[in-house]
């Protein structure tokens, strides 16, 4: 073999400073949350929905939302954001 071949890989990776999300779809928030409730990662978090490892939240837009909800999050998706505010409810980017 060659002596590139035989060598160690060493290099430079992007994946120390990826962001990462915990991620929660609109179906989860209409089963866990009554109306005029705040969704925040925290919150999520204390109800045992889902455990917050990575310190942001993103909001993606698989299931309706018939409750109005006012939602703190990180990143959401545009159809998401859509969806929560035809149904009454109000969305802040933290």
């Amino acid at each position: 073999m060659t002596l590139v071949r035989r060598s160690p890989k060493r290099g430079f990776s992007n994946a120390p400073f990826r962001r990462r999300y915990d991620i929660v779809n609109l179906a989860v928030l209409e089963s866990s949350f009554e109306t005029n409730d705040e969704v925040r990662l925290e919150t999520l978090g204390e109800r045992g929905i889902l455990k917050p490892r990575h310190g942001r939240l993103k909001i993606l837009a698989n299931g309706e939302l018939s409750k109005s909800l006012t939602v703190f999050t990180h990143r959401i998706s545009a159809s998401a954001r859509q969806k929560i505010e035809a149904a009454g409810g109000k969305v802040e980017i933290l």
